[in-house]
Parts: structure tokens; C-alpha cells; sequence
């Protein structure tokens, strides 16, 4: 049997496999435990949170026919009945979707609801899921709005779109909607070292960390990402999954030297600074995600002030967090925070990067008793620097 990729091999089979959207399960689950069912649902979400899965989900609840046969509408579909089996396949005949961005003109919408009138073959309700619905013609989103107001009762409309602001207020109106949010990075975390487990792949916490971070709220982004990093270690003979490939893989800085080069900027060590990050840049590290990183510590040691710091994955880590926190003043991490995103925006821009994270790291850095004038002047910023 050929390879699945992980995204595909633990998609979420029902609600309560789905990761992080518990808000959206509760309100689907009472609705079908009450039979309380609209004719048009709206899932909203970045890329990879579950809009697709959830859309699958839902269509098995509504047609589940039970291990006997003799199911109903239930939210615990029970996985094993034809129409399960079938949507999870992806060839249940009554479970249609439909790609938006390459079928969003009027003559494929106007097709679509021609069929929509017939009775399904083999379910009790034909559900059309329509993917990146913003990517409709204004035609298009013309001609459905009578049926999707009042479709026939054997009819449910699930509509999915990364950019709900796009999409007419008309159509807006005439859906349930709901919003599915990022993943949190240590809820990834957590859910990969899950999967890693049922792999049989050992991989260390700062990895997943790291690969959590790079996914950015996305589940199918971090899978892909988690996919990748264990091909890598696979080729480097090791069989797990270290910080050190996920870094090297990812171009990222990892979290020591993150760490110590924080601690130069704030401890004002110009040479040990550029040592760093010309060592850095010699390992493959990209210079804006070494302003990435400063940015990142700045944020922690500030909500560490506040008590609010969760996101460490090692005992050291936490010390060092809170060891600055004790040290820097509130205005000191806020001029801190003020150069180093100058810096960042410059660097992404610059023609030479690695000079431009040089000058905004040195510049960030400069001893706290530099005033205030000379630095705004050195930066261009206009920034009020405080400290």
C-alpha cells in the first residue's frame, strides 16, 4: 500500500477528534441532537483549522445510517455504515463538493442547482459543500441566492471560505455561520507528539515546538512540516526527531541561541552579537528570523512581567525569561520591541539582509543611557524611545 501523508492519514473521523474548535462542536452537536437543522452552514477559518473535515463530519451526521441500518440523524456518526465509509472515501454520490475557485461562473452554479432539486439517490439529505466560496463570479452568487434561501428539504448547503469578507452580505444573511480559530502552538504541540506516538517516532519537545510555531494556527501546515522532519531524520540515520534538523529543515534559529543573543543585545555586547549572527547566517539561518526571535523573547519577558508567560518547554528557558523579566523595565522592553520591529520590517526589505539585521540588532542594543534623540535619528523610526 503506497504512503499516506499524515495530514490524510488522521484527518478527524468525528467531533470529538476535531482539534481546537470547541466552540463549533458544542453548537453543531446540540443543533443535531436537537434536530435543529438550517439549510445553510458558513465554516470561516485560515487555511488547515478544519472547515473541509468539519464540512465531511457533519455530512456523515446528518446521513448516518447506523451499524443496524436503522440510524437516525445523530452527532456520534458512526463510522462504519455505507454513508460513512462512503464520505470518508470521497465517493458518496449524494455528498458533492464543489471548488469555487475553478468552477465560479454562473453556467457551473446554475448545473449545480439544476441537480439540486432531484432526491438523493441513497441518503436522506444531499449536501453540496462549496470550498473557497468567495471566489464566486457576482453572477454566480446571483443565481444561487433564491435556492439557498429555500432549498428543498432534502437539501443542505455547506459553504467554506478563507476571506468571508468577500462574500455578499446576501449570502451572509442566509447561513449559519461559524468561525473556526488558529490552533494554539503548544495545542499543536501536543496533538503532533499524539501523532508521533501513534507513528512510533520519538521526536523532542523543543521540535515540536518549533514546527507547532512554523505552522501558524494550522493543522494540515504543521502535519506537512511534521511529515517532512521525520523524512529528515530518517535520512540522517538518528530515527527521531530533533531541534536541531526541525531548525536546520526550517532555517530557523533554535532556542539556545536564541537565548544567547538576546542576551547580548540587552547586555549590550556588540561584538558577541555579531558573532552570533554571523554564525547564524553561516548555518542557514534566513536574518529575518533572527529579528523573529529577539521579537518573540521581547514578547515573553513582557507578558512574564505580567505573569502570563506559558509558552516555555524547558526549565532553562523558563529561568532565562524569568531572570529578564526581573531585570527590564517596562520601558526598556518597549523601546526594545519598537527598534527591533523597525528592524525587522527594514531587513525584509533591505538588498543586503544580513547587514540590515547587523545595523537593527547593534542599533537595538546600544546602551540604555544613549539618548533618546540619537537613536531616534539613527533609526529613522520617529519612535518616542523610552529608557
Amino acid at each position: 500500500m503506497s504512503y499516506q501523508v499524515l495530514a490524510r492519514k488522521y484527518r478527524p473521523k468525528n467531533f470529538d477528534s476535531l482539534v481546537g474548535q470547541e466552540h463549533v462542536v458544542r453548537a453543531l452537536t446540540h443543533a443535531l441532537e436537537q434536530k435543529r437543522l438550517h439549510h445553510a452552514y458558513l465554516f470561516t477559518g485560515t487555511r488547515g483549522v478544519g472547515k473541509t473535515t468539519l464540512s465531511r463530519i457533519l455530512a456523515k451526521s446528518l446521513n448516518c445510517q447506523g451499524t443496524d441500518g436503522s440510524g437516525d440523524i445523530t452527532a456520534q456518526p458512526c463510522g462504519q455504515c455505507e454513508a460513512c465509509v462512503a464520505i470518508d472515501a470521497g465517493r458518496f454520490v449524494d455528498y458533492i463538493e464543489m471548488d469555487a475557485a475553478s468552477n465560479r461562473g454562473v453556467d457551473e452554479m446554475a448545473q449545480l442547482l439544476e441537480q439540486a432539486i432531484y432526491a438523493p439517490s441513497n441518503a436522506r439529505f444531499k449536501v453540496y459543500m462549496i470550498d473557497e466560496v468567495h471566489m464566486l463570479t457576482s453572477h454566480a452568487f446571483n443565481a444561487m441566492l433564491k435556492t439557498l434561501e429555500e432549498p428543498p428539504e432534502h437539501v443542505k448547503f455547506i459553504l467554506a471560505t478563507t476571506d468571508p469578507q468577500k462574500l455578499p452580505v446576501t449570502v451572509l444573511s442566509r447561513c449559519q455561520r461559524f468561525d473556526l480559530k488558529r490552533i494554539p502552538a503548544p495545542m499543536l504541540a501536543d496533538h503532533f507528539a499524539m501523532i508521533c506516538g501513534k507513528e512510533g517516532v520519538e521526536a523532542e519537545a523543543e521540535a515540536l515546538a518549533m514546527i507547532a510555531v512554523a505552522a501558524d494556527g494550522s493543522v494540515r501546515d504543521g502535519l506537512s512540516i511534521l511529515d517532512q522532519a521525520i523524512a529528515h531524520a530518517d535520512l540522517c540515520g538518528e530515527g527521531r526527531v530533533t531541534a536541531a534538523q526541525v531548525q536546520e529543515m526550517l532555517g530557523l534559529a533554535d532556542k539556545t541561541t536564541q537565548r544567547r543573543l538576546f542576551a547580548a543585545l540587552v547586555n549590550g555586547d556588540a561584538a558577541g552579537l555579531l558573532d552570533l549572527v554571523d554564525q547564524q547566517f553561516a548555518l542557514g539561518v534566513e536574518p529575518p528570523a533572527l529579528l523573529r526571535g529577539a521579537l518573540e523573547l521581547t514578547h515573553r519577558v513582557t507578558l512574564a512581567q505580567l505573569g502570563r508567560d506559558e509558552s516555555s518547554f524547558s526549565e532553562e528557558e523558563r529561568g532565562a525569561v524569568s531572570e529578564w523579566a526581573q531585570r527590564m523595565s517596562a520601558g526598556q522592553l518597549h523601546r526594545l520591541w519598537q527598534l527591533l520591529l523597525k528592524g525587522h520590517e527594514e531587513v525584509r526589505t533591505a538588498p543586503d539582509p544580513l547587514v540590515a539585521a547587523r545595523m537593527a540588532l547593534l542599533l537595538a542594543g546600544l546602551p540604555q543611557e544613549v539618548p533618546g534623540a540619537t537613536i531616534n535619528r539613527l533609526c529613522g523610526s520617529g519612535l518616542d524611545a523610552v529608557g
